[in-house]
């Protein structure tokens, strides 16, 4: 048994008489981020030649030199961040500008106010940054933290939380059993080939409730009902991820597209599952536990037979009601979900034991030259 280090986001509740200087410091920071746009915009358009330059970070730091004493919120450190930060999205993004900021309106950007590491300090039972003192439900969960770069993020109810990137160690130990295949679906979110079920439709059993809402015009309670469902989604997705990344030692995924998938009438029911966040959980708990996590082609694990291979089993989306079936070669009954995550274990198992033999094959031939 050893220990890994694994880099987490402290979240934590800011407290209510704080929401006020964050709000217009929230404003501040989108004229920054504004600005760092206008400004790449222009040099781009300046620069139409076949080696032109896009601004870095660093340059647009240098261009802003001075610009804190025009607010009253935020200081140069949090405008080198913005800057920063603009300037690494644009470049992941490959575009030649990103989406403005817009501080007022029923269309306004979620508040972000980022912030260095040097700028913000324990005190007390708070904390001080930019001169302002705030205080955060749960701080006993800063004892012994070292403070990062971070943020503080609002949510769509108009909450504020406190963002900070911790390291956590974390103890690897050995697997129960060999390998296992999961197989997504909208009714259940994932099924494993043991038989294990990640129930979701979180969305769904509180929709007739944010209808409601929404008809009544309460549009706070139906912003609070949509985070109970994030809340509730992503709390089921941990459990359910650790679970497999401690008993498994190989994981493999099927590869269904939630993107195209969101583009037929099947939208709201696959959004609601959340396939992706599932594999990113899986993906990041594996890697730092020492677990094998692939994802792998699913076509025909539906239809074919667990036990014979043969393709019997119900197809096309008026196949999508019959959740039990009978092959016809070979007689063997089967659970839809669970069939096809067992068949997806044996893809999985065999593509990994080709890589293997074409290592071995590699390997052999380097030694006999």
């Amino acid at each position: 048994m050893h220990t890994a280090s694994l880099t987490r986001t402290l979240r934590l509740k800011v407290q209510t008489n704080a929401y006020a200087w964050l709000n217009a410091a929230a404003i501040e920071c989108n004229d920054v981020w504004n600005w760092a746009n206008a400004t790449s915009i222009d040099a781009a358009d300046r620069n139409r030649r076949a080696n032109a330059k896009w601004l870095s970070g660093f340059d647009l730091c240098n261009l802003s030199a001075g610009a804190s004493e025009y607010f009253e919120h935020i200081g140069a450190d949090t405008i080198q961040r913005i800057n920063c930060e603009y300037a690494a999205k644009r470049r992941i993004a490959k575009r030649p500008r990103l989406r403005w900021r817009v501080s007022r309106g029923a269309r306004r950007s979620l508040g972000w106010v980022p912030f260095k590491a040097v700028t913000i300090k324990r005190k007390g039972a708070g904390i001080r940054f930019c001169g302002k003192s705030f205080r955060v439900f749960e701080r006993e969960r800063l004892d012994g933290v070292r403070f990062r770069d971070g943020c503080f993020a609002q949510d769509a109810c108009g909450t504020w939380w406190l963002c900070i990137p911790v390291e956590v160690q974390i103890e690897q130990t050995a697997p129960e059993r060999e390998a296992v295949g999961i197989d997504l679906g909208c009714k259940d979110t994932a099924v494993t080939s043991d038989g294990d079920r990640l129930e979701g439709r979180h969305y769904r059993q509180l929709e007739i409730k944010i209808a409601q809402a929404q008809r009544r015009g309460h549009r706070r309670q139906a912003k609070r009902l949509h985070r109970r469902a994030v809340n509730q989604r992503r709390d089921s997705m941990h459990k359910f991820s650790t679970l497999l990344v401690r008993q498994y030692d190989q994981i493999f995924i099927g590869d269904v597209s939630s993107t195209r998938l969101a583009k037929t009438r099947m939208a709201k029911s696959v959004l609601d599952a959340g396939w992706g966040l599932l594999r990113d959980q899986l993906r990041y708990k594996g890697e730092y536990a020492g677990r094998t996590v692939e994802i792998v082609n699913e076509r025909f694990t539906t239809r074919a037979c667990s036990g014979c291979g043969a393709l019997t089993g119900p197809a096309g989306r008026t196949g999508l009601v019959v959740r039990q079936w009978e092959c016809s070669e070979c007689g063997a009954k089967h659970d839809r979900d669970i069939n096809a995550a067992r068949n997806i274990l044996t893809v999985g198992l065999r593509c990994r034991a080709s890589m293997r033999g074409n290592e071995s094959s590699s390997s052999l031939a380097m030694a006999a030259a």
